[in-house]
């Protein structure tokens, strides 16, 4: 069994981010093995729960995965392990907007059967802190509040108040923790800034968060709460047996429109050759290859530019017969030899427009793949880097239109449906994906759209044009395996570029 706490708050700005990862590497620095993982679609906090335990930052999401994921995925990352540190987005019952519970802290933590600590910005209230924390423990009776760990306390006076105003809650206080600007992690438009930027600093960080959650929490009483919790009953996600699951649940053939038998046969026809694929991203620097298995000639590139991936893309990839090798589109000025088929992940283009179209031997050899057919995905920043333009600094020209940064703010949860068949999916494949992003693209579909969008609102998006599909949408392949599946057999059908 693997003890497990979810870390949640009433609101966003709380302190989760902080008291989690300083709880992974504190625990991780007593010798415990600590799986991280991340409620919601969030890329940038697990790249500081990895850093604090050196360990992939797994993401659950109950709404681009489905519920009947939420446990399978979260043991897959908790494999080996003894505790795992799950942090909340949001609220604790935040969800995805009008569709209730769906998707929030607390539909996880009762799927992972998972006792809650709360932590609560006790800045600026003293014995108010008791209704609140009465409030938020008795709103949900499945929800499971074992503690509260009250951050930015101000003087020994202000902790005397707030003990003195829970003493009679039924809720534990596991923690107190003082303001520390030393903990603190700077942020700019879309949230924190990522690991890969400020690798040195941010290893400072985790290291005083751990040192302030290590001196103001009671780590033996929050590890007997993680203990606490019963057993699960859900078997860990497997990258192959999710193809395979997916190609007998179509009967072999694969999706409409799709590569045959692929699916069936792990993505690659019977006897084809492994394609390489380059995928930029930052997922494969954390270490995600699947535990215990051979290491194939696979990683992940994209350095501080594209840092946006999801661990399981890379799994399902080389399960489907990939070979996933490494590029930085920052430093490198060619495609991986031999390279049939890219993707590129989402991250912060706009933050490095200068380098990336300094680097032309790289653009014009991604324009001369994406020329030949051969198939490329790219979401969100990898839509930027192909087009023509980024804040007026020329990128790779795959698209004919320009992208450029603005004040608005592009967030939420999307329902979308395949347009036309492409190397990632049949035309009518629906699918559930996630928008975060300042940016807009001009125009922002080509003559082919990638997706029609219809929830929440109606609207066509991105570009689907020869083997290029490439979207402002980031999906969680988990939920359709076959994605990858038929991305590697596209690969294999093209001969490489060279």
């Amino acid at each position: 069994m693997v003890a497990r706490l979810v870390i949640a708050a009433p609101s966003s700005g709380a302190g989760k981010t902080t008291v989690a990862t300083g709880l992974m590497a504190a625990f991780a620095d007593r010798g415990l093995a600590v799986s991280p993982h991340k409620v919601g679609p969030d890329y940038i906090d697990p790249g500081y729960h990895a850093l604090a335990t050196g360990r992939p930052g797994r993401n659950l999401d109950a709404y681009l995965c489905g519920t009947d994921l939420v446990g399978p995925l979260f043991a897959h990352g908790a494999r080996g392990c003894e505790l795992a540190v799950v942090e909340g987005v949001m609220g604790l019952y935040d969800g995805a907007a009008g569709q209730g519970e769906l998707a929030s802290t607390a539909q996880v933590a009762k799927l992972l059967r998972a006792p809650v600590v709360l932590v609560v910005d006790a800045s600026s209230q003293s014995r108010s802190v008791a209704a609140l924390v009465h409030g938020f423990a008795s709103w949900d009776p499945e929800v499971r509040i074992g503690g509260v760990i009250l951050n930015k306390v101000a003087t020994d006076r202000h902790e005397h108040l707030l003990r003195e105003a829970l003493g009679g809650s039924g809720v534990p206080v596991l923690g107190v923790l003082r303001r520390a600007p030393a903990v603190a992690t700077p942020s700019r438009h879309l949230g924190l800034v990522p690991v890969a930027e400020r690798r040195a600093e941010a290893v400072d960080a985790v290291r005083a968060q751990a040192e302030q959650v290590r001196q103001g929490c009671d780590l033996d009483a929050l590890l007997a709460l993680a203990r606490s919790a019963p057993e699960l009953p859900d078997a860990p996600w497997e990258a192959g047996a999710a193809l395979a699951a997916e190609g007998s649940a179509r009967g072999g053939p694969g999706e409409p429109g799709g590569p045959g038998g692929a699916l069936a046969a792990g993505g690659l026809p019977p006897g084809g050759e492994r394609p390489v694929v380059a995928v930029a991203g930052g997922a494969l620097a954390a270490g995600v290859l699947p535990p215990g298995g051979e290491r194939p000639v696979v990683a992940v590139a994209g350095g501080a530019a594209f840092t946006f991936s999801y661990a399981e893309h890379v799994e399902l990839l080389v399960a489907a017969g990939a070979e996933v090798v490494p590029f930085d589109p920052l430093h490198e000025e060619d495609l991986p030899a031999g390279t049939r088929g890219l993707v590129i992940g989402g991250g912060f283009p706009e933050v490095y427009a200068p380098e990336l179209s300094a680097n032309e031997p790289l653009r014009k050899a991604v324009a001369a793949l994406a020329e030949s057919g051969a198939p490329v995905a790219a979401e969100c920043a990898g839509l930027l880097y192909l087009a023509r333009s980024l804040d007026g600094k020329p990128m790779c020209g795959v698209l004919d239109a320009d992208a450029r940064m603005t004040g608005r703010l592009t967030l939420g949860y999307r329902e979308a449906v395949a347009i036309a068949d492409s190397p990632l999916a049949a035309a009518g494949t629906r699918l559930r994906g996630h928008e975060f992003h300042r940016t807009v693209l001009e125009p922002g579909a080509g003559p082919v759209p990638a997706w029609g969008m219809v929830r929440p609102e109606r609207r066509v998006e991105g570009w689907a044009r020869g083997g290029v599909h490439a979207s402002y949408l980031h999906t969680h392949w988990a939920s359709r395996p076959g994605v990858a599946a038929r991305f590697t057999a596209a690969c294999a059908a093209v001969r490489p570029v060279r």
